[in-house]
């Protein structure tokens, strides 16, 4: 591969994915981890992509140095899966449950699809808030924390201590990528955190991921697969990533 082929190659995989690490784009070019250094100094440079630690994030979208989607972007794509996965999640809410929604346009339809019965939900999501603000029997608790205007949701310090106060029973949340092996990941670090911080208060966590996200890993990892009870997703996956679910004693829900 020639070096401006090489370069044209690690812009289009950066910006397909948000972001990538140095490994990943040694082994995909073949070169050194050094000589992928050097390629993204000089693509940064040229104003093509932008450094971080241990690899680069595109700069097709910013948001305060954040490479997240806007929102109305997001809620469009793959819109009838997520549709189809949120109506099945909504399937595993019961009545007085406790739960976390995350800020991804899966749980946005989720939060639509609520009865109203008596819930409580935490979410640092404001679309998702204010989905549910005319449902009189459900108790929203917002995060609150550093607004994530692309996303329209709430991030930082002040949101990941907010839900050290609670424990939910289940947790519904979305990802950039999954990998059966290397977890659940996403491109933007302050959503990583806040995902990983809902995990951990949740006693069920319940994966809503589409069929494109699979085989993706996005530049942070949020938590290994095994921290997951459940995935609902479309027809889309292929026998081995089924028989890998399946082996790590995950229940599978396709719709």
């Amino acid at each position: 591969m020639l070096v401006a082929e090489r370069y044209e190659k690690i812009v289009e995989w950066v910006d397909a994915q948000g972001s990538m690490r140095v490994t990943e784009l040694s082994e995909r070019c073949g070169v050194t981890e050094e000589t992928i250094r050097r390629d993204l100094d000089k693509l940064e440079q040229a104003g093509r992509l932008r450094r971080s630690h241990g690899g680069a994030v595109t700069i097709k979208y910013k948001d305060e140095g954040q490479p997240e989607i806007p929102y109305p972007e997001r809620a469009v794509t793959h819109a009838e899966e997520k549709r189809r996965i949120a109506d099945e999640a909504v399937k595993l809410v019961e009545s007085g449950d406790r739960i976390a929604l995350d800020a991804s346009t899966t749980a946005w339809y989720m939060a639509a699809g609520l009865p109203n019965i008596p819930l409580t939900v935490l979410t640092n999501s404001i679309k998702v808030a204010a989905e549910l603000s005319n449902k009189e029997q459900i108790r929203v608790i917002a995060t609150g924390g550093q607004l994530a205007s692309k996303s329209l949701s709430f991030v930082g310090p002040l949101a990941e201590r907010s839900l050290d106060a609670y424990h939910v029973d289940k947790v519904f949340l979305s990802c950039k990528g999954v990998h059966l092996t290397m977890g659940i990941s996403e491109s933007n670090e302050l959503q990583a955190l806040v995902k990983q911080k809902m995990i951990s208060i949740a006693d069920e966590v319940i994966l809503l991921a589409d069929s494109s996200k699979f085989n993706i890993q996005a530049f942070t990892r949020v938590a290994q697969i095994e921290s997951v009870s459940k995935v609902i997703t479309d027809y889309g996956l292929d026998q081995d990533q089924v028989r890998m679910l399946e082996e790590q004693m995950i229940e599978l829900i396709r719709v």
